[in-house]
This record gives structure tokens, sequence and C-alpha cells, in this order.
């Protein structure tokens, strides 16, 4: 029998697992909220942006630089952790900063820790947006990560991708590799597995976690608790419905194929019967108004208005009585 544990015991177990989950909730920081990826606003042209060493507008540099790993604007010396020394002096603006990242694009201050850890640990380091493919340097706004599939988006695509996401490469629910119902789905696949097949022998499930996927190794979900949906087709024999006669519902996609071709063509013998029908009324109306105008010289041709100016006379040729 082991022995039973003492309370003590028992406390010091409940600390070192809080501790543990605390350093891990340091590390796994949200991708909005880290400093690397703060909001910016530039104190010369006004513009909102990430933040950055220079504005990514005006290439101005900022008054007031936020270091990229510890978030901090002014250096306090309270520790010697300092690569620059500045003994009884707050270091604030360009005296506080000690480097550049490369990934993000922001500045990182004079501390030994941060100098020595954020460039392995960039956050931003691939981050590239999965719909229009620009990183930090192209383009001026934060990046976020999708809800769902966990990629990289930019500011401008996000919501229109977490929109499309929960969308499967496949016509139904089954998995990929047989045809029973996939209870597993892969968001970055687009892909659903069952039990069975969603076991791999490359990704390795770690104790108290989902499965990963065997095509990728991203962490698969529920899909009863997604809001997961199928790809639809509107064209070929899709068109067909349930009510097919044919195999796979081609009888019924060249039915409505060849109808559409045939009213296609009545829709032109249409047009074409009009236009002729326009041609022939304006025809009768050009013989209506040659017929109106040889009436009316018809009417004033006996008319006798004697001698006047217009039909050669003049004054002066009256003979003298």
């Amino acid at each position: 029998m082991p022995k039973k544990k003492t309370g003590a015991r028992k406390k010091a177990e409940n600390r070192r697992e809080r501790e543990k989950q605390i350093r891990a909730s340091r590390a796994n920081i949200d991708l909005a909220k880290h400093p690397c990826n703060a909001s910016m606003e530039c104190d010369k042209c006004q513009r909102r942006q990430k933040n950055r060493a220079f504005c990514y507008f005006c290439n101005s540099v900022q008054k007031l630089p936020i270091c990229a790993q510890c978030g901090k604007t002014k250096c306090m010396m309270k520790s010697s952790d300092c690569v620059i020394k500045h003994a009884g002096v707050y270091s604030t603006g360009l005296a506080m900063v000690g480097a550049i990242c490369d990934f993000c694009e922001a500045w990182v201050c004079h501390g030994r820790k941060c100098l020595s850890t954020h460039a392995c640990m960039c956050p931003l380091a691939d981050a590239e947006c999965v719909e229009c493919e620009r990183s930090v340097w192209d383009h001026g706004g934060r990046i976020f990560a999708c809800s769902f599939c966990h990629d990289f988006l930019c500011e401008d695509d996000q919501f229109e991708h977490q929109a499309s996401c929960q969308v499967l490469e496949a016509e139904t629910f089954k998995c990929v590799s047989c045809n029973r119902l996939g209870q597993h789905s892969c968001l970055r696949c687009k892909a659903c597995f069952c039990d069975d097949h969603v076991r791999s022998k490359v990704f390795k499930q770690e104790k108290g976690k989902k499965p990963p996927c065997p095509k990728c190794g991203h962490e698969t979900q529920q899909t009863k608790d997604l809001s997961m949906s199928t790809r639809s087709l509107k064209f070929g024999r899709q068109t067909g419905g349930e009510d097919a006669d044919g195999a796979s519902g081609y009888d019924a996609y060249w039915k409505n194929l060849s109808s559409s071709k045939t009213g296609d063509a009545g829709d032109h013998e249409d047009e074409y019967d009009e236009y002729e029908a326009e041609d022939d009324d304006e025809d009768d109306n050009d013989e209506r108004g040659k017929d109106s105008d040889s009436e009316v010289t018809d009417v004033f041709s006996n008319l006798n208005l004697g001698r006047t100016y217009a039909s050669g006379y003049a004054h002066y040729e009256e003979s003298e009585d």
C-alpha cells in the first residue's frame, strides 16, 4: 500500500502545478495582446498602425518607443539587466532602445533578457497572411490569428476569412479515407476523419489533448462542436437534383442543358422578329409621309394668286395705260 499523502504534500503539489500553469500562460500570450503587435499612433501623421520602430507611412521615429518583448516605454534601472548602465537616471526614447527586430520591425529595449530572447521567440517571425500572402513589412496593419485554423491574417482579411473558414473541401461529412462519418475535423486541411483514420504514426497524440491531423499535425476538433458546412457546386451533375432518373443525375443534366439551349434559340428568334417588325413600321411611316406630301402639293397646285413678285412679276414692268 502506498503511503497516504499528507496535507503539506498535497499543498506543495498543488502549488507546483499552479506555478507550472502560470509559466505556460506567460509563454503563450495572445497574439493580439503581444507588445510587438500592439496598436500605435504615429506622432507626426496621426495614423494608427502596428507597433513599429519607424512609421509605415511617413518613416518618422516615435518619441516614446515601446519594447517589443516586455512592452515598457521607460527603463527604471531597478535591476542590473541593462546592457547600457544608467545609474540613478530613468531612460526613455532612443536612450532606452537597444535593437530593432527583423521580424516584427519594432524596437527592443537594452535589457539583456529582451535582447537575447526576443528574436528567438518573436511571434511574428513567420507571420504571413494566408489570404493575401503579405508579411509584416508589406502592410502597416496588425497581425491576427484565425480563431478556427490559427493561421495568420492581416487586418484587411481577418473577418472575410473567418466567415468562410468552416467550409470543408468535400461534398459530404464522410471520412477522406473511408465511407464512415468523420467525427474529427481539421480546419487547416478542411477535411474530416473517423476515429480510426485520425490516428497517425507520424504525429503522436499528447496526453489530455485532442488528436492531431494525420496530414498536417494541426490539432483537430469535434465536428459536432463546429458549424461546419460542405462545398456546394452549381454546375455539372449537381444541377440534376435528387429526382434524376439516370446514373448520378446525368440525364437530368443533359435535359437541363438542352432546354437552356432551346430557350436561348427561342429568345434569339423572338429578338429577330421584333427587329423585323420595327423595320416594317419604319417603312410604313416613310411611305405615309410621302403620300401626305404629295396630297398637299396637289391641293395647292390649282391655287392662282395672280401676278406676284415671287412669280417673276415686278411693279416697274407694268405697262402704262
